[in-house]
């Protein structure tokens, strides 16, 4: 059995969803203790509670320990299988967070995976559901990866019931894949407002055309509004196309006004504009077990994260992959995996 002590480097729920799903990917029984020690609300939220549940549910796994506010589980993987599944995480989770674990082994499942997900859709502390849709997917398809997500309702803090639907086709092996020069040919947008006046998403999108007209760039940002969900907030997120997509976003807060959201977005989407890297620093965290997945692959990333750092520790301990990384944290950096 494998161990995993859950405080190491950024010691939160990405060591847990990533060695979970590496584990049923292996059928390496595994156990992870210490979870998210460090924190002010130690053990397994919500969140981590559905991811974990459904890459089980993906693999027929028996857990020990899998309550909110454990520190401690063991996960024992059984045969990935194809077939629908149905999750609510009951809260404001993020979905984007839950769909990252199952995802890594739902691709490799004797048949075709189709999921829906209740929860969050644009939160804090997590990529927004369009991130996977605009800059994790298209990285993705490059591998030999496909999977559609499909945004049936936002959800925001703090009811959530946000709705996602996703298919995922099974595939045998993953392409090696080189990520070295940014080329960029456009920049899109989508700015949201649920259950609020429309105008938050035009100003919204007003504020990010003008920063980023300023700095050279032209933008085409898509206005989405609508009052058909309990659970009203606002947002935006940004993205550019070619060689490889990066992206920007943030959301509406009380208290936040509309502008201030737009050009939070617009000033991320050009830092990693200006580090003319193709990989922005989550893409640089999220492509890690994908890279020993395939093996043989060679990046440059915006940022080299905390998160990647645990990424690639959990990675090595359960595939036994190695990875380089040629720069320091916080700064660009080459990775390499063999």
């Amino acid at each position: 059995m494998i161990e995993l002590d859950g405080s190491f480097g950024e010691g939160g729920g990405a060591l847990i969803r990533i060695s979970v799903a590496l584990s049923a990917l292996s059928k390496q029984p595994l156990r992870i203790f210490n979870i998210r020690a460090n924190r002010p609300k130690k053990g397994l939220a919500a969140q981590h509670l559905t991811a974990v549940k459904s890459v089980a549910e993906l693999c027929d796994a028996s857990i020990q320990g899998l309550e909110i506010g454990s520190t401690e589980i063991v996960f024992s993987p059984g045969n990935l299988k194809g077939g629908s599944y149905d999750l609510n995480i009951k809260t404001a989770g993020s979905i984007s967070l839950v769909l990252q674990a199952f995802m890594i082994p739902a691709a490799f499942a004797s048949s075709p995976v189709n999921i829906s997900v209740r929860g969050g859709t644009d939160v804090r502390w997590s990529p927004p559901i369009n991130y996977l849709q605009k800059v994790m997917l298209p990285v993705l398809e490059k591998m030999g990866y496909y999977m559609n997500i499909d945004l049936v309702t936002r959800g925001h803090y703090p009811r959530g019931s946000g709705l996602v639907k996703a298919s995922i086709k099974p595939v045998t092996k993953l392409k090696s894949i080189e990520l070295l020069e940014m080329e960029i040919d456009s920049i899109k947008g989508i700015s949201h407002s649920v259950n609020l006046p429309r105008h938050v998403a035009e100003r919204q999108a007003k504020s990010a055309e003008k920063i980023l007209s300023r700095n050279g760039w032209d933008v085409d940002i898509e206005i989405e509004h609508s009052d058909d969900s309990i659970s009203p907030g606002s947002g935006i997120f940004l993205w550019t196309e070619g060689n490889t997509p990066l992206g920007g976003s943030s959301i509406g807060e009380p208290g936040k006004i509309a502008e201030k959201v737009g050009q939070e977005a617009a000033m991320m989407l050009l830092n990693f504009l200006n580090a003319q890297a193709p990989l922005d620093k989550y893409m640089g965290d999220q492509i890690i077990p994908y890279m020993a997945i395939a093996g043989d692959s060679l990046i440059n990333v915006a940022e080299y994260t905390l998160h990647a750092h645990t990424n690639i520790h959990i990675v090595e301990t359960l595939t036994g992959k190695k990875f380089k990384v040629m720069g320091k944290l916080g700064e660009k950096s080459i990775i390499s995996c063999k």
